[in-house]
């Protein structure tokens, strides 16, 4: 019988007072028979209009079908034979945007909780003992990407099941781009990530870390002297931008990206840290989307009182609701309509305040969005002894300054098309490489499209 309920099954979650003195994953996941009541909530559209908001195409009423029936191992073929990396997506992926928004479930009550059911099938999975793995037959080709995130996994992992000879380049020591340096171990454990890279190999990925291409290594020459016959340049977003507002060079100033990278990558919330990071007792992060949320929660859980500044309301917020309820949760405060304009500092030269120049919104512009004005003569002074600037990222210019004929944005986003072609003949880019830090599934779904025509253009040679 089908489960017609108005309201999705709850996840099960760390209480917030306990979740913000630790760094253990805040979601737990569904059992088997939350999973089991959930997916008896899908309707099995025929025109499956869920699938049109996910941007890997993956058959979800098909998967959802099986789990309804207790068959997880079905469920789990079907959602790999689009998708690479499964349990983090069902993590971290904005589904209340894009699967979700599209169920006819939620038209009259909750969506379905797709995201919650991939993850449920890919822990199941996980949980389950290594199946051996059936290599496809070599092709006799071989490709490389650079950059083992979102955007390169995906790539690879769908070359790989063609047959294709893949090495992967990692400029950092352990492989996961944004997926191990950027997102928090309380939302995205570090040994997920792993299992999903393991899986990769097992395929027969090759992944060579410590390897800077544009130092270590050329684009041009990976091609002519190491013989690769098409590249994927999947290298992220990871140069942080800053608001060039007095004090930004003070002691205690950050960006997102290295306090980020050196508690997740370096693990500087551990005592024993050889990298301990220093949050201070007051810590403000200026921004407002899901980097800034996770950073607001790390500094929490490092024992600071934390202030979210942002110069809109609460309506425009980027982040995922989700995360927004979380850090509300977790005693996290938010300044809205509030814009920095000077960091001072004590007589150490260590952040001692930030002064910020409240903002009201002007009528909406023809995009539709209210842009923030100054409240003249408005301003507040936030107490802060560290302070965590979020405001975006843009390209390494490396690879591009490198790489001859490879043309990019002035923002420093290489310039490709629809399915990743770049001007460079056999190069292809997709990801935060592109089109500027955005999300982990729209990486992936850039990266897919790229295998595909990459496939296309070598076969066609």
């Amino acid at each position: 019988m089908p489960n017609m309920s108005p309201t999705r099954n709850e996840m099960p979650v760390q209480q917030p007072d306990v979740r913000n003195k630790n760094f253990k994953e805040v979601a737990l996941g569904y059992t088997e028979e939350q999973a089991i009541d959930e997916a008896k909530r899908c309707l099995n559209c025929k025109n499956k209009p869920c699938v049109t908001g996910c941007p890997v195409q993956i058959d979800i009423p098909s998967f959802i079908a099986q789990v309804a029936q207790g068959n997880f191992a079905e469920a789990y073929k079907i959602i790999t034979k689009s998708s690479s990396l499964p349990a983090v997506c069902g993590r971290v992926c904005p589904q209340e945007t894009q699967c979700e928004s599209k169920c006819v479930r939620g038209i009259k009550g909750e969506a379905v909780a797709i995201g919650r059911l991939e993850r449920f099938v890919a822990d199941w999975h996980n949980a389950q003992p290594d199946a051996p793995v059936e290599k496809p037959e070599a092709n006799g080709h071989k490709i490389a990407v650079i950059g083992s995130g979102p955007s390169g996994l995906a790539c690879a992992g769908d070359m790989a099941k063609k047959g294709y000879d893949v090495t992967v380049f990692e400029a950092l020591h352990i492989p996961g781009g944004v997926l191990s340096y950027g997102i928090p171990e309380f939302r995205l454990p570090k040994s997920i990530v792993q299992k999903e890279i393991d899986g990769l190999k097992a395929l027969g990925v090759k992944i060579e870390t410590n390897t800077v291409v544009g130092r270590t290594i050329s684009v041009d020459e990976l091609m002519q002297e190491e013989g690769f016959e098409s590249i994927f340049i999947g290298s992220g977003a990871g140069l942080p931008r800053f608001m060039n507002i007095p004090g930004e060079n003070l002691n205690g100033v950050y960006s997102a990206n290295e306090f980020l990278t050196r508690i997740n990558l370096m693990k500087a919330y551990k005592e024993d840290s050889s990298t301990p990071i220093k949050a201070g007792s007051k810590a403000v992060i200026v921004g407002g989307g899901n980097v800034a949320m996770d950073a607001a929660r790390c500094a929490k859980r490092l024992g600071a009182d934390v202030y979210i500044v942002y110069r809109r309301t609460e309506n425009e917020l980027p982040a995922r609701a989700e995360e927004v309820e979380h850090a509300k949760e977790e005693g996290i405060i938010f300044k809205f309509l509030t814009n920095p304009t000077e960091i001072t500092s004590d007589e150490n030269g260590w952040v001692k305040s930030v002064i910020c120049q409240e903002m009201e919104l002007s009528e909406p512009d023809a995009s539709g969005r209210a842009k923030p004005v100054p409240k003249e003569g408005a301003f507040i002074e936030i107490d802060a002894d560290c302070v965590i600037m979020s405001i975006g990222t843009s390209p390494n210019p490396l690879i591009k300054s490198t790489t001859a004929g490879l043309e990019t944005q002035k923002w420093g986003g290489i310039i490709a098309d629809e399915d990743g072609l770049t001007s460079k003949e056999g190069v292809y880019a997709g990801g935060d490489a592109v089109t500027g830090a955005a999300t982990v599934i729209l990486a992936m779904g850039a990266g897919k499209k790229a295998a595909a025509a990459m496939d296309a253009y070598i076969q066609n040679k």
